[in-house]
């Protein structure tokens, strides 16, 4: 079952007292997958407790879904060993390289957007979901930079990866607007052509700002409060598309687990009103 379209948190070991004291009205709590590839502990007995109460999106980082390399079938194996031990609603991995040559870079790096990536990044997505058992989302990254040989926007791009794989989106609205400000486009330009029929969760975030002689450049580090103009695009976003899941993601600097409810009550507001507006036929 898809999880359900309200708002969610991205979980902190740290927070655990506060989510088993106060059962907070959340509709799921995202985990990183690597953080659970150990045996036993707390980890695993936090998780547990955690999926015995809420829906579990699960969210990787270190596939290396668009690296020309193979993927780490060890790595698979573990993550497919995580979906069955605890059936998360949802697993999602990101449109980035992190690996090359057996060493991994800690880091979501951007690729080409070339008939030969798309090639690569097709075949990974089918060999994730087939070694899964399940359909994945796929997120769009945020950019920093643009590279000259590429062929295909990558809206277009995403929407072919949908077509020949069958997967489907999370659409980080964050990423969106740090890229846009960043290549200097237009945001909404971007999600008029985003394939909105294959999202099946939205991310929300912060970002940093850093001064440059060139203008300010925008950094996503999940490390401050969604901003005003992030918030308006999800607005839009919702009352075109409908109520979807939506997580806050908060994973530096993070806040008290108030803040962060805080936060996912504005979500809740906005899925909220256009799930009234739906059932007058105004969203």
């Amino acid at each position: 079952m898809p999880l359900q379209s309200r708002p969610g948190l991205g979980f902190k070991s740290e927070h655990f007292d506060d989510i088993r004291a106060h059962r907070p009205d959340l509709g799921f709590f995202e985990v990183h997958a690597e953080n659970y590839m150990g045996g036993g502990g707390v980890p695993h007995r936090q998780l547990a407790a955690l999926r015995a109460d809420y829906e579990i999106s699960l969210h990787g980082v270190g596939l290396s879904i668009g690296g020309p390399d193979p993927l780490d079938r060890a790595h698979l194996a573990r993550l497919r060993h995580l979906i069955e031990e605890y059936h998360p609603e949802s697993f999602s991995e990101h449109l980035a390289w992190s690996s090359h040559g057996g060493a991994y870079l800690n880091d979501l790096l951007p690729l080409p957007y070339t008939d030969e990536t798309l090639t690569i990044v097709c075949d990974h997505v089918d060999e994730v979901q087939q070694s899964l058992g399940c359909r994945m989302l796929l997120e769009n990254p945020s950019s920093y930079v643009t590279f000259a040989e590429s062929t295909l926007p990558e809206t277009r791009f995403l929407a072919e990866v949908v077509r020949r794989t069958g997967c489907g989106l999370l659409l980080d609205i964050n990423n969106v607007f740090v890229s846009a400000a960043n290549l200097r486009t237009d945001p909404r330009h971007y999600l008029a052509d985003f394939p909105m029929q294959a999202v099946g969760e939205i991310h929300l975030g912060g970002h940093a700002e850093e001064a440059l002689p060139s203008g300010p450049l925008l950094i996503d580090d999940h490390g401050s409060p969604v901003a005003d103009p992030v918030w308006a695009l999800y607005r839009e976003t919702i009352a075109q598309i409908g109520p979807k899941p939506t997580l806050i993601e908060w994973d530096n600097d993070v806040p008290d687990f108030p803040v962060l409810m805080a936060e996912a009550r504005r979500a809740d507001q906005i899925l909220e009103t256009c799930d009234e507006a739906l059932r007058v036929g105004a969203c």
